[in-house]
């Protein structure tokens, strides 16, 4: 990591570091922290005590158990979290470039990579793998506009170790005659950093209320389609340009392609091998 560079720390991983510490009642307002961010970052503590079915004495407490100064605190950082990395690219094109950009560029990449798979829980990670190398259910894949390469690629790594891959995309008179083939029980990837596109959230809606297990990654956990998600993996998105760095999100991608690949390696390197030989027979390839 960079000399001198400290990584935010969102609420999000607040919540979680200290989830174990917390009673019940604090916890359920914890939860509705995570649920309804806007809440919290325009309402009042009788407002998110209500949703918390508890007292307004709880949520402060809840603040300060997270080494916040009261509610103004808790209301502060997650104000910042909803708009961490929503600036505009025709504001950030306006900042002075660095002096030596493949430098800085080397360095924020290595940053965002460490930042993103340090913090990924090892047991939901885990759970991950597990859903999207599940042969017996389907894999959707949906990324927002701005991840349409990385979610074509990881569709296309995950459709060559195991059947049943979907990729959601185009209108959406598509879109949703793509999800009428969903099932209970069928996992959706789904890719969505600041700022949010709007399809992908009704994607998410109409594909967990059908039964979907949710694997979002997302820059914060109080990002949208966070809210309903199954498992949740937050990813640093900070770049040295006008737009939004995608190196992190490929790496912890390549790190759940490579985690199916390892439990699926038996039918896996059959499915690859059925692959290479219809190339080979098609001699659609050139090695050089």
């Amino acid at each position: 990591m960079t000399a001198g560079m400290i990584l935010p720390v969102d609420v999000s991983d607040l919540i979680r570091a200290h989830a174990a510490e917390l009673a019940p009642a604090e916890r359920r307002v914890a939860d509705a922290v995570l649920a309804d961010p806007q809440l919290v970052a325009f309402g009042t503590v009788a407002e998110l005590a209500g949703r918390a079915e508890t007292s307004g004495a709880t949520v402060v407490r809840l603040a300060t158990r997270l080494g916040l100064h009261g509610y103004a605190d808790l209301q502060g950082r997650v104000r910042a979290d909803l708009t961490h990395d929503l600036r505009q690219a025709t504001a950030r094109i306006r900042q002075p470039a660095p002096a030596d950009l493949p430098g800085r560029t080397a360095a924020a990449a290595a940053d965002a990579v460490e930042a993103t798979l340090g913090r990924v829980d090892r047991a939901s990670f885990g759970a991950a793998v597990a859903l999207l190398s599940a042969r017996s259910h389907q894999v959707f894949v949906a990324v927002s506009e701005a991840s349409t390469g990385i979610g074509l690629q990881v569709a296309v790594e995950l459709g060559m170790l195991r059947p049943g891959v979907v990729r959601v995309l185009g209108n959406p008179v598509a879109v949703f005659r793509t999800l009428a083939d969903l099932r209970p029980g069928d996992a959706l990837l789904v890719l969505d950093l600041p700022r949010y596109d709007r399809w992908l959230l009704e994607v998410v809606d109409h594909a967990v209320d059908r039964g979907a297990r949710l694997i979002a990654l997302t820059d914060s956990g109080l990002a949208p389609v966070a809210a309903r998600a199954d498992l949740a993996f937050t990813v640093a998105g900070g770049g040295t340009g006008p737009f939004d760095s995608h190196v992190a999100a490929l790496a912890l991608l390549e790190a759940l392609v490579a985690g199916v690949a390892a439990k699926l390696r038996g039918p896996a390197a059959q499915q690859l091998d059925r692959i290479e030989s219809a190339w080979d027979a098609g001699g659609v390839l050139d090695d050089g």
